[in-house]
């Protein structure tokens, strides 16, 4: 009764489990290192090419940054812009054309168009110490932008 039921509760230590491993939840579980998901990411960094494939074309690469939602986003409780599928600059980054996605206990990835890069950074264990993001995945996003500006 009354509105929508949130999710259960599910302990961080589930995801360390087989059985979390091996379950299809869309957009809850997937798996990868940081090389493997930098790597797919730089598909869209790229423009639709990466190590000589062409997979999309420019223009579908910039359907990613069409703002689909500017407010406070309703699960994570702090404001956001949405694009298609993926969180969107909010002006704390050097480049406009910026997207990202986190992960469940951190995991980060970053697709700057402008700088033609993608950068992950993800965790080996689950560690859920809650709020979002990690201070790690932080560290590593103003390491390399410093890097460029350098």
């Amino acid at each position: 009764r009354g509105g929508p039921k949130p999710n259960p509760e599910i302990p961080p230590a589930t995801a360390n489990t087989l059985a979390w491993r091996r379950a299809e939840i869309p957009a809850a579980n997937g798996h990868g290192n940081a090389r493997s998901i930098a790597a797919v990411q730089s598909l869209l960094a790229c423009g639709g090419e990466a190590r000589g494939v062409r997979l999309l074309s420019e223009k579908g690469c910039e359907r990613v940054l069409e703002e689909q939602f500017d407010g406070t986003d309703r699960v994570l409780g702090v404001p956001m812009r949405w694009g298609l599928g993926y969180g969107l600059n909010g002006g704390q980054l050097p480049n406009p054309r910026t997207c990202f996605w986190g992960g469940w206990g951190g995991s980060l990835v970053l697709v700057d168009l402008d700088a033609r890069m993608s950068v992950a950074y993800t965790m080996n264990q689950m560690i859920d110490n809650g709020g979002i993001g990690d201070d790690r995945a932080f560290l590593i996003l103003a390491s390399v932008y410093e890097g460029l500006m350098a």
